[in-house]
């Protein structure tokens, strides 16, 4: 499947631009990355200086190659931007990695980022940055970065993209947790949006779920868009917003030209579309690793074995705080586990299974995180040990896992209450079987709380909801952009043509009418003032409630003409119990 981000993420051939043979360089490094990723297309290094650089064939300037290149990735300093851009821009080049900050000393006017935008418009050039740190495309083997990193493997279901240069690394080139397919430092977005690097990463194979690092939505249309799509494909989206804060917010527009928003929208937009939104980077990880494991969580809540009573309070107290519901286990749970706890250990979760020990106290263990998994209302489960000594991971702790998942088919976690200090190769390999290893009680019921809301969300049937036809949109929109506030009748008239059932109401401009609608409209009715204006009815004494005929709608209706004008709603009175809810928009 093609996408019109091929040229830039998935390229034929590729050139860097001031390739060099200098150890720790951003131009070594980046050859050594693209090598290392094992692309498979042209590549060429461009240097006056060398003829070859880590073994790449280098040429003195693009017009020398043997042949034009599709992306070209810079590895020059600032002062050298623009001229180079003109360069890439004559040969023909389709794409370009900037990660230079276009900031130099003695400016003039206009900046050398404004300069650098004005040429990239009209090219049509597809820009990833300037201020970031590239992007790997760990699938087709483009590891466009000029960075160093770990190992990854080649493909993934994790998909990250990041306005944080930092925020991106932060997470992978640390956690050998995740396996990533995309990952992109998306910087200036000079060209391209986040929402275009998420389109792309949902049309990727076996993306299982995608992280953002927000700053600000620099085209909403087209993130709405993205989210649409990745609700459709059932690909969760797990956002980290940065900018809530006033200081925040303005510091985010002097990192990369980003103006972070208002908090409220951002959060009204996550809902709609189900994004589940974390605090932090441990979280952010956390919950990617969460998603990225292959099992689906069933209904009900959060069942945890312990090996201590301290800490299963701990948890107790940490879940109420989270909003993660634990489950209450039925009589046939409670009554198999009543079998296998030694006297004095209360049957119910989460569940403290700490014995006086023996030849099976394991094997009693692995039975008990059975029970605990088994259980109708357990959407998942995890087993709350620390690490052992050194950092490591007791081998058998897998094993009441793959117990437990065996007698499920349900998610099932390692979790330690806090950081390990040392590492353990089981961490990677057991994650990567599907039970993921995790460190940090908070982080982990954030993850929990995220997978059961996104299960809730994908649970709600949407699609019944009628679509509204776009000339009903268009026609509001208009009224909207007019400016002047809807009254009560009118703001009525919207929702209902926007499929959304409310109260009739038919507004009277005399006695005669207010009679006739209250006929029409059946007894009991309200009457509350529609003169214009008078946004705050009751403080101005103007509703009258429970009229049940027409001398007493008569009576109102002259009442309120007199103190307050002679635009009257009538309304249906709401007698049935229920939910009230109060919207001002």
């Amino acid at each position: 499947m093609s996408h019109r981000l091929d040229p830039l993420l998935r390229p034929g051939s590729v050139a860097v631009l001031g390739a060099t043979e200098r150890a720790g360089s951003v131009g070594r490094i980046t050859v050594e990355n693209l090598l290392k990723g094992g692309f498979s297309g042209r590549l060429y290094a461009v240097n006056p200086g060398y003829q070859s650089v880590c073994g790449v064939p280098c040429f003195p300037s693009l017009a020398a190659l043997p042949a034009p290149v599709e992306h070209v990735i810079f590895a020059i300093g600032d002062p050298r931007v623009e001229a180079a851009l003109d360069e890439v821009i004559a040969h023909g080049a389709r794409a370009a990695t900037i990660m230079s900050s276009l900031v130099i000393e003695n400016e003039r006017e206009p900046a050398l980022r404004e300069r650098v935008a004005a040429k990239i418009r009209p090219s049509g050039l597809l820009v990833c940055g300037a201020n970031g740190m590239g992007f790997y495309n760990f699938l087709d083997g483009v590891w466009a970065c000029g960075f160093a990193t770990r190992s990854h493997v080649r493909g993934g279901n994790v998909a990250y993209i990041s306005h944080s240069g930092s925020g991106m690394c932060g997470i992978v080139d640390t956690d050998e947790r995740l396996d990533f397919n995309l990952v992109v430092s998306t910087g200036q977005e000079l060209a391209v949006s986040m929402d275009e690097y998420l389109d792309f990463a949902l049309d990727l194979p076996g993306t299982r779920v995608v992280g953002l690092f927000m700053e600000t939505a620099r085209n909403p249309q087209g993130l709405e868009r993205a989210l649409q799509k990745a609700q459709a494909r059932n690909i969760p989206v797990v956002a980290l917003k940065v900018g809530r804060t006033e200081l925040s917010a303005r510091l985010a527009v002097s990192h990369s030209g980003a103006i972070a928003g208002r908090d409220a929208s951002y959060q009204a937009l996550f809902d709609r579309y189900g994004v589940q939104r974390v605090d932090d980077m441990d979280q952010l990880a956390t919950t990617l690793v969460m998603f990225a494991q292959p099992h689906p969580v069933a209904s009900g809540g959060l069942v945890t074995l312990h090996d201590s009573g301290g800490e299963r309070q701990l948890l107790i107290d940490l879940a109420q705080q989270a909003q993660v519901p634990l489950t209450k286990l039925s009589p046939p749970s409670v009554a198999r586990l009543e079998s296998l706890l030694d006297p004095g250990l209360p049957a119910v979760n989460p569940l403290d299974a700490w014995s006086t020990g023996g030849p099976d106290y394991h094997v009693s263990m692995q039975e008990c995180f059975a029970a605990l998994m088994t259980d109708a209302e357990a959407a998942f489960g995890a087993v709350v040990h620390d690490r052992a000594p050194g950092g490591g991971i007791h081998a058998t702790y897998l094993d009441y896992l793959r117990r437990g998942h065996a007698a499920s088919g349900k998610p099932a976690f390692l979790v330690a209450n806090r950081q390990g200090t040392g590492s353990d190769p089981q961490v990677d390999s057991a994650t990567r079987e599907g039970f993921p290893v995790l460190d940090g009680l908070a982080s982990f019921l954030k993850g929990a709380r995220c997978l059961l809301e996104y299960r809730d969300f994908r649970g709600r049937q949407r699609g019944e909801t009628p679509r509204v036809p776009e000339s009903v949109v268009a026609g509001w929109r208009l009224r909207l952009a007019a400016g002047a506030i809807l009254d009560e009748a009118e703001s009525g008239r919207m929702l209902r043509e926007c499929g959304i059932p409310v109260n009739a109401c038919r507004v009277a401009s005399n006695e005669g009418e207010a009679r006739a609608a209250a006929r029409d409209l059946g007894f009991p009715v309200v009457a509350k003032t529609a003169e214009r204006g008078a946004h705050h009815k009751s403080d101005q004494d103007g509703v009258r409630l429970g009229l049940a005929d027409e001398s007493a709608v008569a009576a109102a209706y002259r009442d309120l003409a007199a103190r307050i004008g002679p635009r009257v709603l009538i309304a249906p009175m709401v007698l049935e119990s229920g939910a009230e809810l109060l919207l001002g928009l």
